[in-house]
């Protein structure tokens, strides 16, 4: 049987905002990346997300992002290395902390947004998040595009590593995601999000923006949380998944 881990980007709220479905999709997946304070949530939002991952069987990993609230950290910054480190280990000793007060422990650590897709093509991006990383636990498994250096620099620093693709998003040939201003960048459709998803799973390959096969390698599958179909997508992937015997489980249980 085929197995991989179902995760999904949540508490990502602020004060009297809020954004996303969590308390419907919390129930349906297998590991939640949850925002940390900089570019989305607050301290309250993150006690409370973790509250409701622990009542389940998902497990929680923390979501770490660019200092653009109003941006949703989907605007690039330059940071020195030093910089990205010390943003990241503020970040996630933040959520971490929470977590140890509850009871529960931190599973993964998956960048978000801006920081995700540049660190995704940046080496030295990649290899500061992945010290802060290890220099707080490290077991703390890194959740990084599929082909990516995030996935290389977790590797280098001994970190364990989960290869993730999304069930929402178009690929360039490079095997990065289509930017979000451009044409293809979103997969709208349910079935053929869950085609394309069922593919990379059992095949291993994804079609491109340009219509050209590429490789994927999928540990893990990201639904957006604050996607207007997210409940929808997440729903009608796991009946996909029991129809072609795909079992959802935590990164935990995938990767060694």
């Amino acid at each position: 049987m085929y197995k991989v881990d179902l995760n999904s980007d949540l508490g990502e709220s602020f004060g009297r905002y809020t954004l996303g479905m969590d308390a419907q999709i919390i129930p349906l997946i297998s590991s939640a990346n949850v925002a940390c304070g900089y570019h989305a949530a607050d301290p309250v939002v993150m006690m409370e997300t973790i509250s409701l991952m622990k009542n389940t069987a998902g497990e929680i990993g923390a979501h770490p992002g660019f200092p653009d609230l109003m941006g949703f950290g989907r605007r690039n910054m330059e940071l020195s290395f030093e910089e990205a480190k010390a943003y990241t280990l503020y970040q996630i000793s933040a959520l971490a902390g929470m977590c140890k007060a509850q009871g529960v422990k931190l599973q993964h650590v998956k960048p978000h947004g801006a920081l995700y897709n540049m660190a995704g093509k940046d080496y030295e991006l990649s290899r500061a998040i992945c010290e802060a990383v290890k220099e707080l636990d490290p077991e703390i498994i890194i959740l990084g595009l599929s082909g990516s250096e995030m996935i290389k620099a977790a590797q280098d620093c001994g970190l364990r590593v989960a290869k993730e693709v999304f069930a929402d998003r178009g690929y360039e040939e490079d095997g990065s995601l289509v930017a979000r201003n451009k044409a293809g960048a979103f997969i709208h459709e349910e079935e053929e999000a869950i085609a394309r998803v069922v593919r990379m799973v059992k095949e291993g390959v994804v079609q491109s923006v340009t219509g050209r096969d590429i490789p994927m390698t999928a540990d893990s599958i990201c639904v957006h949380g604050d996607g207007e179909k997210a409940l929808l997508f997440i729903e009608k992937i796991r009946a996909a998944f029991d129809k072609e015997g795909i079992a959802i489980c935590p990164l935990k249980e995938l990767v060694q």
